[in-house]
């Protein structure tokens, strides 16, 4: 398993030449802004270099290069693995509705290829796609023993155009996803966020979808700037600051957290990442420099750890995977947009957290998105919003694999 990390950027273009490593099973993935919506040229010259290769992207809120955060550049990493099999599927959302039939769809074209698919990494438009109904057709479909990550794509705190690659371009309105799998491949997973809650419970009376109208029979927008004060006036980005945790009915235990995409004056309503039903509790979210940073190193110290759970092998045999901590590794990292805005200029507190909690050959790359993609512990996979999660890959010799007692 080899692991290289390229940067781009308008003024320096590429920091290093592309690696000899095309194959099908090289997978490289992309982050970078919106505004290469406008000016892909940076983007078709990696997939022209990579032509056997998985490219798989999107845009970001701010890249992700180990514990450095980047604007208006492209962070590129190219893993070629030995073993792993790889292969990318994708399809249009033309709109909301249709994502919980897109994570159906998603999955079915992945099981095909992949009868033994042991993890699915997802990537979405962040503002088209309904992230949590996404994620519902997705666990509907597969089996649940394989691993779900992924993430909403970013633009900054703009919310104005969003995009993933499809076919080496960048495209709107899409989800895609890689499925891995193979008899040396280890995933791991760590999912925290930091967020603390304050102010009273309200239930959602009135709800469409992701559109939130009413809290305890009043409109949800103006309930909401009460809160905000002064802020009110940078809506929708200042919403990044307060969160609402939700514990839906069916599942009061599990709580969630949505992030506001959209508000309309006119409706009094808010658009949010995920799904907001009816008669849920809601209340709103605070957070502290300090709460946020122990988290990304709490959700990093989980992805390293050996798995909790067996994973199935290539094989079709159960093995108890653990982590080479001298081998290299992949460590995907994908951090709210709104712990960006609240850290500031310490937002590089919170990834220097996340890498030293890696093991030493671990190689980090990600972005700040619209709402991450994780199961936590053993539990169901989730839309999350306001975390920092982090995915691990890695290819053990299968000496180093043992099989389940």
């Amino acid at each position: 398993m080899l692991i290289s990390t390229l940067r781009w950027d308008a003024d320096d273009g590429w920091s290093a030449p592309f690696p000899d490593v095309d194959s099908p099973s090289t997978l490289v993935l992309a982050f970078g802004p919106s505004a290469l919506l406008d000016e892909p040229g940076p983007l078709r010259t990696l997939v022209a270099a990579f032509p056997q290769a998985t490219v798989m992207g999107c845009s970001s809120s701010g890249e992700i290069d180990g514990d450095s955060v980047n604007d208006d550049s492209l962070i590129v990493s190219i893993t070629r693995f030995e073993s792993v099999r790889l292969t990318q599927v994708h399809l249009e959302v033309p709109d909301a509705a249709g994502s919980r039939q897109a994570g159906e769809q998603l999955a079915r074209r992945l099981l095909e290829h992949h009868p033994d698919l042991q993890a699915a990494f997802v990537l979405s438009d962040g503002l088209g796609v309904n992230g949590s109904t996404l994620v519902e057709g997705l666990t509907a479909v597969l089996p649940p023993e394989v691993i779900i990550t992924g993430g909403l794509a970013g633009d900054a705190d703009r919310f104005e155009r969003t995009w993933v690659i499809v076919d080496g371009e960048v495209r709107r309105g899409h989800a895609c996803a890689v499925g891995l799998s193979g008899p040396d491949l280890v995933v791991g997973f760590g999912s925290q966020g930091g967020w603390e809650i304050f102010g009273p419970e309200r239930r959602i009376t009135r709800s469409e979808g992701n559109v939130l109208y009413e809290l305890d029979g009043q409109p949800a927008l103006s309930l909401y700037k009460k809160y905000l004060g002064d802020r009110a006036e940078g809506l929708p980005a200042t919403a990044l600051l307060f969160p609402l945790a939700l514990r839906i009915p069916g599942a009061e235990h599990r709580q969630v957290v949505r992030t506001v995409l959209a508000t309309d004056e006119v409706a009094q309503s808010m658009t949010f990442a995920g799904d907001v039903p009816e008669d849920s509790l809601a209340q709103l979210m605070r957070a502290s420099f300090e709460r946020l940073v122990d988290g990304a190193e709490d959700a990093a110290e989980r992805a390293a750890l050996v798995p909790p759970f067996t994973q199935r092998n290539g094989n079709g045999s159960d093995n108890v995977a653990a982590f080479d901590a001298d081998a290299p590794m992949l460590a995907v990292a994908i951090s709210c947009v709104g712990r960006r805005l609240v850290l500031g200029r310490h937002v590089e507190d919170e990834l220097e957290a996340t890498q030293s909690a890696l093991p030493p050959g671990a190689s980090m790359v990600g972005f700040y998105s619209y709402g991450e993609i994780c199961q936590v512990g053993l539990g169901q996979c989730d839309l999350h919003n306001q975390t920092m999660t982090v995915t691990t890959f890695q290819e053990r010799s299968a000496g180093a694999l043992h099989e389940a007692a």
